[in-house]
């Protein structure tokens, strides 16, 4: 029950800010905001305040804004409606609520850095047989203090560091074992494995695997902006390889996409682990979110604002018929794409307890 409430304190959170964004573009242009509702389905609780009903829905799955005239069958060319404004003042109003979905992410990545986090030390905890860090005479509660001089206090510095090395290189181990400090010449081994993008390359490993001991890394209130800022960054980087590699077919949809019920599972996760988890998780998905309904897509603001695009170039806008065609296009689009994400999902999390069931 807690985690089924955590899950929809995120995905309200998440659809609070988006929405909210184009809300306060739509305010700012001199749009007539008519309806601002989080989720769908029957009513809960609803209230209006300076002509903008606010409302709350049974089903938390979305959310949505209204604006007055935003579709080219109730335009009625009043100053304040959506189609009587400019493609810039629209673009603004469309491209504001993914935008505060990536400053979100940014901020609660900055609040981790700054709140403290859970590492890894560089700690021997396994020795992998023939490879260089046994052969080397290491040993479990070993800890590595520096890598060719280079000092490292977390297991993902020191593993960054061994994995750009190549096969033909050995590195220099200072370890520290009980009360006393030695070097040690360590040799690397090179072994293909599989990226985050699914793509294959090649890594340098010692042979070792990390100790059961985690600590609280900190960092100052400038920096941990820094270091936020260099997250959604490195995130930001990250999806749009993978979108180009499963566009080109080198990344399976299947086992890069996940819906709701992968989501619910994963906030089981993250609950289980605290608070900073669930907010790392928060910030992935805000800044994801985002990202994605940039993608120029019916229906998704990316859409909205390829389409806008058009209209500039056209130098005028879409007819009744086509806005229609595009919008049943897109709605069918998005639904295919729900069903294909959840039946992954089920196949992921519950395909072998389904074939046992059968079986």
């Amino acid at each position: 029950m807690l985690t089924l409430l955590i899950f929809i304190l995120i995905l309200s959170v998440l659809i609070i800010v988006h929405e909210f964004g184009h809300l306060l573009a739509a305010k700012r242009v001199g749009v007539r905001v008519e309806k601002f509702s989080l989720s769908f389905g029957p009513q809960l609780w609803k209230t209006t305040k300076d002509g903008t009903e606010y409302s709350v829905a049974a089903i938390p799955l979305g959310g949505f804004v209204k604006l007055a005239g935003d579709n080219l069958e109730e335009y009625s060319g009043k100053p304040y409606e959506y189609y009587s404004k400019t493609p810039g003042e629209r673009f603004q109003i469309i491209f504001a609520g993914p935008l505060l979905n990536y400053v979100l992410g940014f901020l609660f990545f900055w609040v981790i850095f700054f709140a403290g986090y859970p590492t890894l030390t560089a700690k021997v905890g396994g020795l992998l047989e023939g490879m260089g860090a046994k052969e080397a005479g290491l040993q479990v509660g070993d800890k590595i203090t520096a890598i060719d001089g280079k000092t490292v206090l977390y297991w993902d510095d020191m593993q960054s560091i061994i994995r750009s090395k190549k096969t033909e290189d050995s590195v220099k181990l200072s370890v520290l074992r009980k009360d006393k400090n030695f070097d040690v010449s360590v040799r690397i081994r090179e072994k293909q494995v599989d990226d985050q993008m699914g793509a294959k390359r090649s890594v340098g490993l010692i042979g070792i695997t990390p100790y059961d001991e985690i600590i609280k890394v900190r960092h100052g209130f400038l920096i941990s902006g820094w270091l936020g800022l260099r997250q959604t960054w490195e995130l930001t980087r990250l999806t749009y390889i993978g979108l180009g590699r499963m566009i080109t077919g080198k990344l399976s949809l299947r086992d890069s996409v996940t819906g709701p019920l992968g989501i619910f599972y994963i906030t089981s996760k993250a609950a289980s682990v605290g608070l900073i988890a669930v907010m790392h998780l928060m910030a992935i998905l805000s800044i994801s979110l985002g990202i994605f309904n940039l993608l120029p897509l019916p229906v998704m603001d990316g859409g909205h604002i390829f389409l806008l695009g058009v209209e500039k170039l056209r130098r005028k806008g879409l007819s009744v018929k086509t806005e229609n065609i595009i919008t049943r296009i897109g709605v069918s689009l998005i639904i295919t794409l729900a069903v294909l994400v959840t039946y992954n999902d089920i196949v992921r999390l519950f395909g072998d307890k389904i074939h046992k069931l059968i079986k």
